[in-house]
């Protein structure tokens, strides 16, 4: 049984497919220039800031202090999946709250020049509960879902792959 990470939760606001193909570990195109772009962005902003933290089955860009408390961020090259990376976020946040640890959390967009506070509030956390359950029975499935043409395909690193 595949555990649900922050990346799996992240897919299944995007696309149920990619979701099964990453819980299976069949890896997208690696020369797809928005991923490439994702690299980019990750690797070059930031640079002062401590940067990707590997917990448990989270991977976080980003940590930054302030007087009062720890930030934890995100990443990401566009606001156009905003909910799920409110939702990848909101995942850390969970894990980290289950661990003991209350924290609040920023989406950074560096292109937009933008940042998204985030907040674990009881109804985020519910709904993280049944999407975790949710994931997690999508990933045991023998077969992935059926294709289903969504706004996302046109940049999705797995198009050639289920389109072809």
């Amino acid at each position: 049984m595949v555990n649900a990470t922050g990346t799996l939760i992240a897919s299944y606001y995007v696309c149920k497919r990619e979701l099964w193909f990453m819980g299976h570990e069949i890896i997208p195109d690696q020369d797809d220039p928005f991923l490439s772009i994702g690299r980019y962005i990750e690797e070059n902003f930031y640079k002062r800031e401590r940067k990707f933290y590997d917990l448990d089955n989270m991977k976080i860009d980003l940590v930054k202090k302030d007087k009062e408390s720890i930030l934890i961020c995100e990443v990401k090259k566009s606001s156009k999946y905003e909910k799920s990376i409110i939702m990848q976020l909101s995942f850390y946040l969970l894990r980290l709250k289950e661990s003991g640890i209350n924290t609040k959390g920023e989406i950074l967009i560096p292109k937009e020049r933008k940042k998204i506070p985030v907040f674990l509030t009881d109804e985020i956390e519910n709904e993280l509960k049944i999407a975790i359950k949710e994931v997690e029975n999508i990933i045991n499935q023998d077969y992935p879902p059926n294709k289903e043409r969504i706004k996302f395909c046109t940049h999705c690193a797995y198009r050639e792959f289920c389109w072809s």
